[in-house]
């Protein structure tokens, strides 16, 4: 193998490294979430914990998220493992979905130490921006198997929007 083909391919590698990057860290930006653990949080003492990357006041977590939107409706998905139904709380801004929770720990029965605690506990606030105006006292919200799901009448029904652009 000749040095320019080495450089070619390893420039074509770190391309494609770095735009999986962009795309993930552009994607993701969303979905990064605080947690702010507070006195309902129940955390365990620092004393129990052996991880020594675990900061509490600094759990940050994804909540990832699906916008679908058909002829009557946008429908909002979060994954939000480790909650109840009544954790949430759902209100619709003008265009934006704020979804506001809190993650409470669950201690285990039994005497013990937690080796590593990677987990985000405590109150967030995720805000979905909406592609359309919808009828927030008509929504509806359902929370199973770790997916908050909220459905939203839009105002106006219609096809989602796209607009075709020509080049000159």
């Amino acid at each position: 193998m000749k040095i320019d083909d080495i450089r070619e391919n390893l420039g074509q590698f770190w391309g494609s490294v770095s735009e999986g990057w962009d795309r993930m860290r552009h994607s993701a930006a969303g979905a990064l979430t605080r947690f702010r653990p507070g006195e309902q949080t129940q955390l365990p003492e620092r004393h129990e914990i052996d991880d020594p990357l675990h900061f509490p006041a600094q759990s940050w977590a994804m909540l990832g998220g699906d916008v679908f939107e058909d002829e009557q409706r946008l429908v909002v998905r979060l994954e939000a493992p480790g909650m109840r139904k009544e954790d949430f709380s759902i209100e619709v801004r003008d265009t934006t979905l704020q979804v506001r929770g809190e993650k409470r720990f669950e201690r285990e029965s039994s005497e013990g130490r937690w080796r590593v605690l990677q987990c985000a506990y405590g109150s967030f606030q995720r805000s979905v921006p909406l592609p359309a105006a919808v009828r927030g006292e008509e929504a509806r919200a359902s929370y199973r198997d770790g997916v908050l799901r909220i459905d939203l009448p839009k105002i106006e029904p219609g096809r989602p929007s796209g607009v075709n652009i020509s080049v000159d």
